[in-house]
């Protein structure tokens, strides 16, 4: 499968378009491969391609929908019939005209490298090999290590392709790997888990190395971890865990809980909602970050939005829909969870600017603190909305600036808003990983810890 191809595809749906309607075609072609190993076996393996078209048919402010898991064109050929025949059945809404040509052509588009010809080359054999020598590295690092959890290995090389009725036409590809390993450390009747990962768009990319050293270190620096007593006290968080903050503010900061009403920031544009050296973007023409993409999931082309800049909150992220009845147009951060879907609003690349300071620094700058290495409960303990913030976590003491004892058992709690207004330090590490945000240390002047 290859792009014109799925261009020809939606292209066909679209001119067949009635006087008086709207119509938007998706299609979408992805090989997929996963590999699962544990002790020196393969666990699991697939290797699996998928493809599918879904159609957006709107008329008279009544949008209808339907899709098909399949590229074959006599399946394809009943879809579009099918989503008028839905929209017949919807209510009207003002809000559902599709993003139009003079939409598409409002920003340039970035011209970014995201495949990796070589990929689809690479055997299988070698997929495995690499996830079995992962699996190895790790188990054979430390002789704390009693066992490796899980090494995994997975790939993604995805196509789509947009047109409509209104002039939008665009095409992207992309390819993904990524190798994980996750350690089990023990010492007496104590046992800890560390995770490690590397990613890349090719095998070639991926250091499994790192990965097992990192999965290692993680594991072995929390044996003996104990509960402490409840204090409030400075906070540093692993890159890791700013990761799942920066995706609770990624929905605070989405159009479609601005309109509804849902979050945190409703009605605060152009206030100071954060330290003064704090800016939070999403960039998802940035060709570093996993979820880069030249265009959206209407076609529309992707841009770096500023969401909040010196402290100041600028902006939601948007797509057709949530820009029309916001009166702000679209940021281009229209997302689909696949054919199946129609469009919502999500971000692909967020990110704080990072700072000057290393994670040395950082902890010096901290004293005595708590290092955050990873949090459990995010979904129950958070809420964008409230802003409330309480999550389990474990991690580490910080002494004099360096890391000491090793805490398991706690709770970390604060609110959203005042944690941003509370940054005192954001890494210089810049950690790209899988998804839509990206990775650094960040340090928070003071937060609650709950424990014995």
């Amino acid at each position: 499968m290859s792009e014109a191809t799925l261009l020809e595809v939606v292209r066909d749906i679209v001119e067949k378009a009635a006087p008086g309607e709207q119509v938007e075609a998706y299609a979408s072609h992805s090989v997929d491969t996963d590999v699962k190993v544990f002790e020196g076996r393969v666990e699991e393996m697939a290797v699996a391609e998928s493809g599918g078209v879904g159609v957006r048919v709107v008329v008279d402010g009544r949008l209808g929908y339907a899709w098909v898991g399949s590229l074959e064109p006599d399946l394809v050929a009943g879809v579009l019939d099918e989503a008028r025949d839905n929209a017949r059945f919807a209510a009207p809404d003002e809000w559902n005209d599709l993003p139009t040509g003079d939409d598409a052509r409002a920003v340039p588009v970035a011209d970014l490298d995201l495949w990796r010809d070589d990929l689809a080359a690479v055997p299988v054999t070698d997929k495995v090999a690499l996830a079995l020598s992962l699996e190895q590295t790790a188990a054979g690092l430390d002789p704390r290590v009693r066992g490796v959890e899980s090494a995994h290995y997975g790939d993604a090389a995805m196509e789509s392709a947009v047109a409509s009725s209104l002039g939008v036409e665009a095409a992207s590809r992309r390819t993904v790997t990524s190798c994980s390993v996750s350690a089990l450390a023990g010492e007496g009747d104590g046992t800890r888990t560390g995770y490690g990962f590397s990613v890349g768009r090719t095998l070639a990319d991926l250091d499994p190395e790192t990965a097992a050293r990192d999965a290692v270190e993680r594991s072995t620096r929390l044996l003996g971890a104990t509960p402490v007593a409840s204090r409030r006290l400075p906070v540093v968080f692993d890159p890791l865990v700013t990761r799942s903050i920066l995706g609770i503010l990624g929905s605070a900061l989405n159009g479609e809980a601005m309109t509804k009403g849902r979050t945190m920031f409703l009605g605060r544009d152009g206030e100071e909602v954060a330290a003064a050296h704090v800016t939070l973007v999403d960039d998802p023409t940035d060709p570093r970050a996993y979820g880069a993409a030249p265009y959206d999931a209407e076609g529309l082309p992707t841009r770096r939005n500023a969401l909040i800049t010196d402290g100041v909150l600028r902006g939601f992220l948007h797509n057709t829909s949530t820009g029309r009845r916001a009166g702000v147009g679209t940021t281009g951060s229209a997302v689909r969870g696949g054919y199946a879907s129609k469009p919502g609003v999500g971000a692909r690349a967020l990110a704080l600017t990072p700072g000057a300071r290393s994670p040395e620094d950082i902890l010096r700058i901290a004293g005595d603190g708590f290092y955050v290495q990873s949090v459990s409960g995010l979904h129950s303990g958070t809420n964008p909305v409230s802003g409330d913030f309480s999550l389990g976590a474990e991690g580490l003491l910080i002494r004099g600036g360096e890391l000491a004892d090793p805490v398991r058992e706690v709770t970390i709690a604060s609110t959203v808003p005042r944690m941003l207004l509370d940054v005192v330090e954001v890494g210089s590490d810049l950690t790209w990983l899988p998804g839509a945000a990206v990775g650094l240390t960040l340090l928070v002047g003071e937060m609650a810890l709950s424990g014995a």
